[in-house]
């Protein structure tokens, strides 16, 4: 784990040498860049979130949460035979 946190501190380190050589005008310039990406992407959310909420259908339904296990028709005693038969059927494939 040191040897990762390492790793990755000298990556950074280069990294942020690599940024520091550049000249003022290329990191404003690239500055601007990620910000307007930024920006258009922030403007394509809010406008995806504001159409589908337009377009959105106002009709809720409410229900009862009902409990799955409540649900099944099955007894126990079905899934115990089910069970003894599988392994009486393993039984006999040894042979």
């Amino acid at each position: 784990m040191k040897k990762l946190r390492a790793n990755m501190d000298r990556y950074f380190n280069k990294l942020d040498e690599r940024w520091r050589e550049l000249p003022v005008r290329k990191q404003h310039k690239y500055t601007l860049y990620f910000f307007i990406g930024y920006l258009l992407l922030t403007a394509g959310v809010i406008l995806k979130v504001w159409y589908d909420a337009g377009k959105a259908n106002n009709n809720l339904v409410i229900e009862h949460i009902e409990n799955p296990v409540l649900k099944k028709k099955e007894s126990p005693e079905k899934l115990q035979d089910t069970l003894k038969t599988i392994f009486k059927n393993k039984f006999y494939e040894r042979k």
